[in-house]
């Protein structure tokens, strides 16, 4: 019989042992991630009726999905889901601090529209000011996620 004592502990192979690969085509989720942002950030600047603060919030939210989604891709990982919770906890699972303190803004989003339950469902349209909040978070992520894919 083999007993934890009789193996030499620099032989073993633990989880963080394992080097996981890039998943293909994650820089088209940072080029979608900066095109939704960009088309975000002029329709707000521009004020035309048509990109409402309900569209605005769900480009926001695209943009700040598909920037953190490139780099658990780039890193190797994927997220449980994709709402603002779980890619957070992703983030702090497989790459931590790399959200630099985010976290918490970002979970914060998540209060605008919670779709997950088919029967009970909330949607609470933001205002103008919590628009320009939620672009400038995006902007934050972006820089983050553009610093740290480029290596």
């Amino acid at each position: 019989m083999l007993n934890n004592k009789s193996l030499p502990s620099a032989n073993l192979v633990g989880f963080s042992d394992i080097k996981r690969q890039p998943i293909s085509d994650w820089q088209v989720f940072l080029e979608q991630g900066n095109q939704f942002l960009a088309t975000a950030s002029k329709a707000f600047a521009r004020q035309r009726e048509v990109f409402t603060p309900e569209i605005l919030y769900n480009l926001v939210a695209m943009a700040i999905e598909k920037l953190i989604m490139a780099l658990l891709m780039k890193s190797g990982n994927l997220p449980y889901n994709h709402t603002m919770h779980d890619l957070v906890e992703s983030m702090e699972e497989f790459l931590p601090g790399r959200l630099a303190g985010l976290g918490g803004e970002l979970k914060g989003l998540d209060a605008f529209q919670e779709i997950c339950e088919v029967d009970n469902f909330t949607i609470r349209v933001p205002a103008a000011a919590e628009v320009a909040g939620m672009l400038a978070l995006a902007r934050k992520v972006q820089e983050l996620t553009l610093t740290q894919t480029s290596n």
